[in-house]
């Protein structure tokens, strides 16, 4: 088969080779002004009050977590569906995550999830806003400031998407976001962390900088790391947010194109939006039957798919955890029957602004040959 139909690919161009460019003709590539602009506008976007940058989404929420005093004895609770850094982050800082289950019409986990999940050693919940879409983050946060528990809100895949009109990872404690390759705008790698309490915003300040709140000094009144990004993915980062408009208008496009071309399969469902969360498809994710047959088949036609996220409370790297005699219960397959059909029945259509329109009628054509075949 001579087509072929990849899963995704950055959305990048000559504005951003010419960003990269003006940084080595200004001989500035550590964090510096670009940096420092970058930051003010995704402040801007966000509405948030303080920001700082971070090398991935992983980190950023590390600090996060850090910065709010998570460690050792402590539990966060994380969706079973999410990426493995959202649990990876909890335990760099000592602490151990604690697995709930999700909403499986919008992957999304809820204030019953959590409440479920709740452990004597909870102190932070970890709402994922997944696919591009929030959770009901509002009442969660709510539920959980009435239980004196931290917020750390997960907002990797949702740049630019808005809950109640407010914008993803602003109602926790402190929100954070990723600018890896596949989210909205990209830095290649970078991350971002966001609160609205300065005395976060300040020990933020200090782990990131290595333990100092400037550069140029060698008095470090706490101990931190060098969690900084650099002008050079600051600047190709200038150049996406510039894009962003476009970008949302095209993943939209496609997304209304599959809906259209695949509205007639009753085999394939869309998932669902969160109400009254903005939409800007990080995946077009959908629910076959018989998926696993269904992305052999299309793997056979050229074209690339990708399972949903395998539920964390399953993976090899947890082992331990699930070991542990005193939290074997919170890893029963009972528990997680939202995730579980997630991943056994979810498949992530290519899609990606540069896809061509040709393609995902392609795809669509795929999908209903297996079907109607």
């Amino acid at each position: 088969m001579s087509k072929k139909v990849v899963q995704f690919a950055p959305f990048l161009g000559a504005e951003e080779y010419e960003a990269l460019r003006a940084c080595f003709e200004r001989n500035w590539i550590t964090e510096g002004p670009q940096s420092e602009k970058f930051l003010e506008q995704l402040k801007t976007l966000t509405g948030a009050r303080f920001a700082v940058l971070a090398p991935n989404g992983t980190l950023a929420l590390y600090l996060g977590l850090r910065a709010l005093g998570i460690g050792p004895g402590d539990d966060v609770l994380v969706p079973d569906f999410t990426f493995m850094g959202s649990a990876t982050a909890v335990e760099m800082t000592g602490a151990t995550p604690v697995f709930c289950d999700i909403d499986r019409r919008t992957l999304q986990a809820g204030v019953a999830h959590m409440e479920a999940a709740l452990t004597p050693r909870t102190r932070a919940v970890m709402p994922v806003h997944i696919y591009g879409m929030t959770c009901e983050i509002g009442p969660l946060v709510a539920w959980a400031h009435a239980r004196k528990l931290l917020v750390i809100e997960d907002a990797a895949q949702a740049l630019g998407v808005r809950f109640r009109g407010r914008h993803a990872g602003t109602f926790g404690d402190v929100g954070c976001f990723s600018f890896f390759a596949d989210k909205t705008v990209t830095t290649g790698e970078g991350g971002l962390i966001v609160t609205d309490n300065e005395h976060c915003y300040s020990a933020l300040r200090l782990l990131r900088n290595q333990g100092r709140m400037d550069r140029g000094s060698f008095i470090h009144p706490a101990v931190g790391y060098n969690f900084r990004m650099t002008d050079l993915q600051a600047a190709i980062g200038l150049v996406q947010l510039s894009k962003l408009d476009g970008i949302v208008a095209r993943k939209q496009a496609l997304l209304a194109l599959y809906r259209e071309r695949l509205a007639a399969l009753p085999q394939v469902r869309f998932i669902a939006v969160t109400p009254e969360s903005s939409y800007i498809p990080f995946r077009v994710a959908v629910y076959a039957e018989r998926a696993t047959e269904l992305m052999k088949f299309m793997e056979a036609r050229g074209i690339q798919t990708r399972t949903f996220f395998y539920p964390l409370h399953r993976q090899p790297a947890f082992a331990a955890l699930r070991d542990d005699p005193g939290r074997r219960g919170q890893f029963a397959d009972a528990r997680f029957p939202g995730a579980l059909y997630a991943f056994e029945h979810g498949v992530c259509l290519p899609s990606f602004p540069s896809l061509p329109l040709e393609d995902v009628h392609y795809v669509c054509d795929a999908i209903r040959d297996f079907y109607q075949g």
